[in-house]
């Protein structure tokens, strides 16, 4: 449950309350995307720890179906578990991307501010999109989680 409101609270922070803050902020844009860069990096240390704590409980927790494979589309609850399972790779895919578009390089460019104007608006754009998306699933699995704890 720790893991899951670090994942999920923490995203929902940035997402809904620090990108908002910084944009009524008098930085430039750039200097915005270095603090969300910060907060991101930051945010990774207890993010992807917490992240594969919910993958190995999932894992663990769901280990009678694996065995099972048929359970998996024989019952609701194998129903529910394989939509949270697509959702969970979905996931994971989406956050590879988002942090394989700010690696160290771009990361070193924007920090010296060697990047234009334009591909800062552009890197911007797909951070903030795949933000979102991530926000969004991680919902969504959380839902699944509930779901799936209620015996539906």
């Amino acid at each position: 449950l720790t893991s899951a409101a670090i994942w999920v609270g923490g995203s929902l922070f940035i997402g809904a309350v620090l990108a908002p803050i910084l944009k009524t902020m008098s930085y430039s844009l750039e200097e915005r995307l270095q603090i969300m860069i910060r907060v991101g990096r930051r945010f990774n240390k207890i993010a992807i720890p917490s992240l594969i704590i919910l993958i190995g409980t999932g894992i663990y927790n769901s280990y009678s179906f694996f065995n099972n494979f048929e359970l998996l589309f024989s019952t609701s609850y194998g129903n529910l578990l394989t939509i949270k399972i697509i959702l969970v790779v979905a996931l994971i895919i989406t956050y590879i991307i988002h942090v394989r578009i700010i690696r160290k390089d771009i990361e070193e460019q924007i920090m010296s501010k060697k990047m234009s104007e334009q591909q800062i608006k552009k890197l911007r754009s797909k951070i903030i999109i795949l933000g979102e998306i991530i926000v969004i699933i991680s919902v969504g699995i959380l839902f699944m989680a509930a779901l799936l704890n209620s015996g539906i």
